[in-house]
């Protein structure tokens, strides 16, 4: 059994020699700095959602955008908001255990799931990035593998930091836009099988356009 995290499905997107690197031979792209403002952002709003979710009742955000739901209380709701475990399924077909860490789940009066994710930005307008909406896609389709009834209609819950008012005494603002989007998560099997494909065969071509396999390349000869 190989374990197939959301972000390794999306790297197959970027390039399949750097996932082929990534998921069969455990060598990862450089990280990056970490985003400490995006994961202070999602600790708070965790913490206010599930506030919501113990008592059964709609966060304010829900009630403005006049959304029917309320946080969605499971037993393994912490579980399926955590890294390297999230919402797993295993594809008996493929060998892999696909997993997710989603950022949160509500509830219509139905028991119908939406699926919600939470993003930070220092941008005017919040955009939908293909990548965004292939990890809510991948999120609905582990979901519904569970069992759950799952709604294509999921949430993106922006927070952009109010650059004109700056830092007010000390603080700093956002403005939070709640964001409708309708997934598909069609595509999703099918890549599932291609990334077994190409685990199953020798090193593949890496993208044109990857800048890490071209840096590789450039620098083999040092």
């Amino acid at each position: 059994m190989t374990k197939l995290s959301r972000s390794k499905i999306e790297l197959l997107f970027d390039c399949p020699r750097c996932f082929w690197f990534y998921a069969g031979k455990g060598i990862a792209r450089p990280f990056g700095a970490p985003y400490t403002i995006n994961n202070a952002v999602d600790f708070l709003l965790k913490k206010e959602f599930d506030e919501h979710r113990k008592n059964g009742t709609a966060h304010y955000l829900i009630e403005r955008e006049g959304i029917d739901a309320v946080p969605f209380m499971h037993e393994d709701i912490d579980k399926w908001r955590t890294n390297f475990t999230g919402i797993q399924y295993f594809d008996e077909k493929t060998d892999f255990l696909v997993f997710g860490a989603v950022d949160d789940v509500w509830v219509d009066p139905k028991g119908n799931l939406m699926v919600v994710d939470y993003k930070a930005s220092g941008a005017k307008e919040g955009e939908l990035y293909d990548s965004y909406k292939r990890q809510m896609e991948v999120y609905q389709w582990l979901l519904r593998k569970n069992g759950f009834k799952v709604l294509d209609r999921g949430y993106f819950v922006y927070c952009r930091v109010n650059k004109d008012n700056g830092f007010g005494k000390g603080k700093l603002s956002f403005d939070i836009k709640v964001q409708p989007y309708d997934g598909d998560d069609s595509w999703v099997e099918k890549k599932i099988k291609e990334a077994r494909k190409i685990l199953n065969a020798d090193m593949p071509e890496s993208a044109v356009e990857c800048s890490y396999c071209k840096y590789n390349q450039d620098t083999s000869s040092f």
